[in-house]
């Protein structure tokens, strides 16, 4: 069912205004988003006709725009891409492990969005892919599952990679399987002393080769000698490293991925009121505890606009990402190794099913299979079927 409130509904009616504000200052990635989410389900992408096998029921459904920042379009995506990740499930426990980078270091990557995102994923899998081959902790090769987020709850650039790890790996030989103990993967102490040493070591490395830019209030980085003095406080910080006890089991693990994989900055559901007093919604304060946890916030419709836009990441930019045992290059091999080792049958690739798979939601009237009767192109409605036909919106992609 569509919800009472969309963030398209905000784009819609305050959009226009803040691209007059901002002309200039938006990028074209950013204005595309706005205009996809905006289009989405309209008549401006077109759509089809759909009628109950059973009941002769119509409804109309307009097409997904299926922009990745798209509040409404992740969950076919979602659905597409657990799918294909459940053969990777081993009958091992599940860890999830965050990194986090400080709000000194988030700051620069707000304006280095793809070299700096980017670091943060190979930072954080080298800590935990060097960790965990060191004997002295675990002495395996791992695999890894990894998901960028840029966002805090309220909306905030809060940059951060979460990752779903197996509870254990293959030995560096090859021979065998070691197991992680129950509830503990790996130190986070010595986890984050090692994301802060390679992270900084290798953003000082593109500062150097002049990967780097700097603008607004933080121009005054670009020189070497500020640039030192700006990281110098935070070599001395604690970096964020949590690891998460281990998941119920496989299942466990999908429902986490979904959803986590495909989240976008704000959902739906987490709205409560647009009006002249501004965008209203649920947002989680982490300072506090129980159900104190749980507040609510007022932003202007030009600032909510701003902050959902702050997300937007940059064109071909892959926010999720695998590593060791679950890296493309040797994930076939790597994986059946590990069902060996784990005395798992091998799975079988199943054949492809000769039509794919029917997310459309059931006819309301009586539960009968809806099929498409008729389609139409962008900016066109259909040809005019019952009444009945205007009652309902389908909100399938």
């Amino acid at each position: 069912m569509r919800a009472s409130l969309e963030v398209a509904d905000i784009f819609r009616s305050a959009g226009p205004a803040y691209r007059a504000a901002h002309a200039g200052h938006l990028n074209l990635g950013q204005l595309k988003v706005m205009t996809a989410i905006e289009n989405c389900r309209t008549a401006a992408l077109g759509g089809h006709v759909e009628a109950c096998d059973d009941c002769g029921h119509w409804r109309i459904a307009y097409n997904s725009c299926r922009n990745r920042h798209c509040p409404k379009c992740q969950g076919a995506a979602a659905r597409t891409w657990l799918a294909a990740r459940e053969a990777d499930l081993l009958p091992v426990g599940y860890f999830h492990v965050v990194f986090t980078v400080p709000a000194e270091i988030a700051d620069i990557a707000w304006q280095n969005k793809a070299v700096v995102y980017d670091l943060l994923f190979r930072a954080a899998a080298d800590t935990m892919l060097t960790i965990a081959a060191d004997p002295k902790y675990l002495g395996a090769r791992i695999g890894i599952t990894a998901v960028l987020h840029t966002w805090g709850s309220a909306l905030t650039h809060h940059p951060h990679v979460h990752m779903i790890v197996p509870g254990g790996g293959i030995v560096l030989d090859g021979t065998r399987w070691i197991s992680s103990r129950p509830a503990f993967l790996l130190p986070v102490r010595v986890l984050g002393a090692l994301f802060r040493r390679l992270f900084l070591t290798r953003l000082l490395a593109l500062f150097d080769a002049g990967k780097l830019f700097f603008f607004s209030t933080l121009a005054g980085l670009a020189t070497r000698k500020a640039f030192l003095r700006h990281l110098s406080p935070i070599r001395k910080k604690r970096w964020v490293a949590y690891a998460k006890p281990p998941f119920a089991g496989p299942q466990a693990v999908l429902a986490y991925l979904s959803r986590y994989t495909h989240r976008v900055a704000i959902s739906n559901r987490r709205l409560i009121a647009f009006d002249e007093t501004g965008v209203t919604f649920r947002y989680k304060d982490y300072r506090r505890n129980g159900a104190e946890r749980q507040q609510v916030m007022t932003l202007a419709s030009d600032e909510f606009i701003r902050r959902f836009l702050i997300h937007v990441l940059p064109r071909g930019f892959h926010r999720i990402r695998h590593y060791g045992l679950l890296a493309s290059s040797t994930h076939k091999e790597a994986m059946e190794l590990a069902r060996r080792l784990l005395g798992v049958a091998a799975s079988v690739d199943e054949p492809e099913p000769d039509e794919p798979p029917d997310h459309r939601p059931p006819c309301p009237c009586c539960g009968g299979h809806m099929t498409i009767i008729e389609t139409f192109a962008r900016w066109c409605q259909p040809r005019a079927p019952p009444s009945s036909a205007w009652t309902t919106r389908d909100n399938t992609p």
